[in-house]
């Protein structure tokens, strides 16, 4: 793999030796006490004993709110990617035992909100081989391969080597019945809407695709969800409108009314507290700027 060099530059130019944990579980703790800043998520339980004897390293929840397991290994010459599949494939067998776990952890409200449709596997390593980027391309299962570094006791990098979007799982009947009768599916609000406006959503999901390899889409129930290793931007579709939520600072951003508006304390399915209502190309080149700073600082 690529290696990745680090330098301090204040006095001279010095070369920060990088380096893996001593043990796994330092590694584990540091990422579980700071999830969130990390990632993006919502942390539930450590070393979850599952009912085949097994134990998952990290069960959380993602902004999505979609299901997620951390596996963690120190070095490269572990497999965590299968061990990991192991558990995802169980946790879908089980999806009460996590729903229970959520609402226990979280409450009712976080437990009805779950969508099933995009659980997720995140696997973290001091490396990764070609083998193992190749491997999950092959599997219809979301997989991030993050690898870590460590450069002296103070700094910590995660890059992220690979990400693999897998094809949504239907609903269920049970997921059918708790999705109320009036909230439309993206993919129906998409169907509903007018040519023009289906034409500006691809113009607009083609351009953050492009804004880089790190970019995939995540096509929720809902909503479309395009991240990183966390979300940077959501759609919603509409009527009339599109509906563009960035992962922004409304504290760093300068509104425009009937243009952008702060949804940090107002209700909406995507994620991301920076509203732009885009209902023509005029609008979506204003979006631009914005979109790219929020490429940029997530």
């Amino acid at each position: 793999m690529a290696d990745i060099k680090l330098f301090k530059i204040d006095t001279g130019v010095e070369e920060l030796p990088a380096s893996w944990v001593s043990l796994e579980r330092e590694l584990q703790t540091i990422i579980e006490k700071n999830m969130t800043i990390f990632f993006g998520v919502t942390f539930l339980k450590t070393e979850y004993v599952t009912s085949n004897g097994g134990r998952i390293d990290s069960l959380e929840i993602d902004d999505n709110n979609c299901p997620v397991i951390f596996e963690y290994k120190r070095a490269s010459n572990e497999n965590v990617i299968n061990q990991g599949l192991f558990y995802l494939d169980w946790l879908l067998d089980h999806k009460a035992d996590f729903e229970l776990l959520v609402m226990k952890t979280l409450g009712k409200e976080y437990s009805d909100k779950l969508d099933w449709t995009m659980p997720r596997l995140i696997c973290i390593a001091g490396d990764f081989t070609k083998y193992d980027e190749y491997a999950v391309k092959q599997i219809n299962r979301n997989i991030d391969l993050i690898r870590y570094k460590k450069f002296g006791n103070e700094l910590l990098l995660f890059d992220l080597i690979n990400s693999n979007v897998a094809t949504p799982i239907k609903e269920g009947i049970t997921e059918k019945i708790v999705r109320q009768s009036t909230d439309k599916t993206f993919d129906e609000q998409l169907e509903s809407t007018s040519g023009n406006l289906k034409e500006l959503y691809y113009s607009i999901r083609d351009y953050i695709l492009a804004l880089g390899d790190d970019v995939t889409e995540n096509k929720l129930k809902l909503y479309c969800a395009f991240k990183k290793i966390k979300n940077i931007a959501c759609i919603e579709i509409r009527v009339k409108s599109i509906m563009l939520y960035l992962r922004l600072n409304p504290d760093d951003f300068k509104f425009e009314n009937g243009f952008t508006r702060d949804v940090s304390n107002i209700g909406h399915w995507g994620t991301g507290d920076v509203e732009i209502t885009i209902k023509n190309v005029e609008d979506f080149e204003k979006s631009k700027e914005h979109i790219i700073r929020a490429y940029e600082i997530n």
